[in-house]
């Protein structure tokens, strides 16, 4: 029986809770996630956007600057003020060194050609080789 998805509203909400974490998952690429991850996941369906953030690793090692903290930004829709999907996609993952700025290009980026991602954005660091939410 699939888990139904959490609404925006309290996902947003529940998710101000987690500070911490009282056990690491392992993701089978190599990082690992904290309980506030997991519960994204679980709750928003969304285990494919750790799959997205881990597979990305191999090239974020390459970088020098992205080598012990990265910034990942999931935004859904087009609202973002510079951060915006192209063309026909749903949504787009950007990988940081630090506070997005305009001008400045992303370390990374992937476009999400569909997604039923209920916010309209998450971030999330990933500090040696940890995800987490941010406090």
């Amino acid at each position: 029986m699939s888990k139904v998805k959490m609404d925006a509203e309290t996902l947003t909400k529940n998710l101000q809770h987690f500070c911490g974490s009282e056990q690491y998952y392992r993701h089978f690429l190599g990082i690992n996630y904290t309980d506030g991850v997991k519960y994204l996941a679980d709750n928003a369906q969304a285990y494919w956007l750790i799959d997205a953030i881990a597979s990305h690793q191999p090239k974020a090692r390459r970088i020098r600057r992205l080598t012990e903290f990265q910034l990942w930004f999931l935004h859904v829709g087009k609202e973002h003020e510079f951060i915006k999907p192209k063309g026909n996609n749903d949504a787009v993952l950007t990988c940081w060194e630090d506070t997005p700025k305009l001008g400045v290009t992303p370390a990374i980026i992937q476009q999400i050609p569909y997604t039923d991602f209920p916010l309209k954005e998450i971030k999330l660091f990933l500090q040696e080789r940890v995800l987490i939410l941010p406090s």
